[in-house]
């Protein structure tokens, strides 16, 4: 039987109170600066149970001006900016290479909570970049070595081989090189945290960087949701 979307759509609901626990955020009680209030949102939804609470949205714009967006891990949020990696000559890399300006967007359903930040793109040294690869799983690193990331693939059959290939490489050699691979890290510019409520009356802070003469570098400012 053919799937009615609409009516699929219509079915559901967000933040069950069985599946989702809408906590108080009073932003008046919230830092001066993003850091740790992002830190302790996400200690919040891991110890929650959120799965995969690092994994976020990655929005860049191409080398024509055409937005995109993927979904990538975090590798680090500290006073040099929020980190992810990939390859340099793969799709997000060479736009990140045209617009060194990207967003990222989290989402964890089970504290109603969002957080987005957007600012410029720095990658770091290959040295950085490598050490970041070799602090990951085998698996990243045969991925990593597969290589080839965004190009056109001609069958699942040639990349079992590249990957079975790899996978080899890894397991011999743990320190083994990805030239392409590159650790990105965006300063943010702004950090805006959502907390959804059951009444629909979300409370939204957004952090923007404010001139050196202000004593933490950035301003606080309420949203209407």
């Amino acid at each position: 039987m053919e799937t009615d979307l609409h009516e699929l759509l219509r079915s559901l609901r967000v933040w069950s109170p069985e599946l989702t626990e809408l906590r108080p955020f009073d932003p008046d009680q919230a830092p001066a600066t993003p850091l740790p209030l992002f830190t302790s949102w996400f200690a919040e939804a891991v110890e929650a149970g959120q799965p995969e609470p690092h994994t976020m949205a990655l929005a860049t714009t191409d080398e024509d001006g055409r937005p995109d967006v993927r979904i990538v891990m975090l590798h680090g949020a500290d006073a040099d900016g929020w980190s992810f990696a990939t390859h340099a000559t793969s799709r997000k890399g060479r736009a990140l290479s045209a617009h060194p300006y990207a967003a990222l967007a989290f989402y964890w359903p089970v504290l109603g909570r969002q957080v987005r930040v957007r600012g410029p793109v720095t990658s770091a040294p290959s040295q950085e970049s490598q050490a970041d690869l070799h602090a990951r799983s085998t698996g990243a690193l045969a991925a990593a070595l597969t290589g080839r990331q965004s190009a056109e693939l001609s069958s699942l059959e040639e990349l079992r081989q590249a990957s079975e290939s790899a996978w080899e490489r890894a397991l011999q050699n743990p320190t083994e090189p990805s030239e392409t691979w590159t650790l990105y890290r965006l300063q943010p510019e702004e950090v805006e945290f959502f907390q959804g409520d059951a009444a629909r009356r979300h409370v939204r802070l957004t952090y923007r960087r404010t001139a050196a003469s202000n004593a933490s570098g950035w301003s606080r400012q309420l949203l209407w949701p």
